[in-house]
């Protein structure tokens, strides 16, 4: 009916039968006209559609035995897709075959287990025997990664509506199925001009004093695609700065309100990328972004070594931006504004 004759009709209604068919033309919209977003298992996880259908992203619970993958654990979000469709994420690249995809772990590092004596030989420093070393990034050079496991317990969608997903995620840390650390992730989700928002809020609570030592990378990573021409960006445009080296944390990228990573596909020729904005309340933060490694690395262990005491857990925030076409750098300044505006008390973490 058009608009016209639609306001002559409901002028010679009653008021109350008025509102009476607004609630329920409201309602069968509801009902008719828009869906959800929806979390569904699949082969090796758990799948986030937007509303239309469209897959975002998967979180990976279940590491798969055929692609090459290094890491003990999986744990991670991959794919990880543009709102185009075009995958953006990449895992077990044949370079680095323990990254992937959107991912956190801690490198060099060791839980210090008190009063723990039983592995201690009569005549030997009992000290040496109350620390158990491990690298839940799983490069395995510093510390070892067999027996390091990030074991995914739960992905549960908390809410969802036809314009956001709230999911919450629990993995367990162990070495040698001990478990050694709780970690809790609160993941929302949303369609925003023409990009996904992805906002993370991380919670690392150790059963025991957990020592993490300076390292040039490490932590939350996002591991993009290198099937083509790429970039690194920050609002002041492209990234010309000497790529960081492995070995000299002195040596990362300074501290931004955000990095982006765009990258143009050699088979289709789109462009396509991700940027990853930090947040005031986490820790000071370098960034590993090397253009051999085609990633996004915001390292809160590159300015010096921290532990993280049982009655004090980290906590830290990263908002993740996948976008379609270059640097969407107007749009990623008001993200980041927003993002970095909202305090602790915005996460209902007190």
């Amino acid at each position: 009916m058009p608009r016209r004759m639609m306001l002559a009709y409901l002028r010679r209604l009653p008021l109350g039968a008025v509102l009476v068919l607004l609630i329920g033309l409201a309602i069968s919209g509801r009902a008719f006209g828009e869906s959800d977003y929806t979390l569904v298992p699949v082969q090796y996880g758990m799948q986030l559609k937007t509303p239309n259908g469209q897959v975002i992203f998967e979180y990976m619970t279940k590491k798969p035995e055929d692609i090459g993958l290094t890491s003990p654990s999986v744990a991670c979000f991959h794919p990880v897709n543009t709102p185009s469709g075009e995958r953006i994420t990449n895992i077990a690249p044949n370079d680095h075959p323990h990254h992937r995809g959107i991912w956190f772990g801690f490198m060099d590092s060791e839980f210090r287990i008190p009063n723990d004596y039983s592995k201690a030989p009569p005549t030997h420093p009992v000290r040496g025997y109350t620390v158990e070393r491990g690298d839940f990034w799983a490069w395995g050079v510093y510390a070892p990664r067999e027996g390091r496991l990030i074991q995914t317990r739960d992905v549960k969608l908390v809410s969802a509506d036809s314009k956001h997903a709230q999911l919450e995620i629990h993995n367990d840390w162990l070495i040698e199925n001990r478990k050694m650390m709780d970690e809790t992730d609160e993941v929302s989700v949303t369609e925003r001009d023409g990009v996904y928002v992805i906002d993370l809020y991380y919670r690392f609570a150790p059963l025991y004093d957990y020592v993490l030592r300076q390292t040039a990378f490490g932590g939350f990573a996002v591991q993009a695609r290198k099937d083509g021409d790429s970039y690194y960006a920050t609002a002041a445009g492209k990234v010309y700065l000497p790529d960081p080296h492995y070995s000299y944390p002195e040596s990362d990228l300074p501290s931004e309100p955000w990095y982006d990573y765009t990258i143009q596909l050699k088979d289709s020729g789109k462009v396509l990328g991700v940027a990853v904005l930090d947040h005031p309340l986490n820790p000071p933060t370098l960034w590993h972004n090397a253009r051999y490694l085609w990633m996004l690395n915001p390292c809160i262990t590159a300015l010096g070594p921290m532990t993280i005491h049982p009655d004090a857990p980290l906590e830290l925030r990263y908002r993740v931006v996948v976008h379609d076409g270059a640097t969407p750098t107007e749009v990623l300044q008001k993200l980041s504004a927003e993002w970095r505006g909202m305090h602790q008390d915005a996460f209902a973490h007190e």
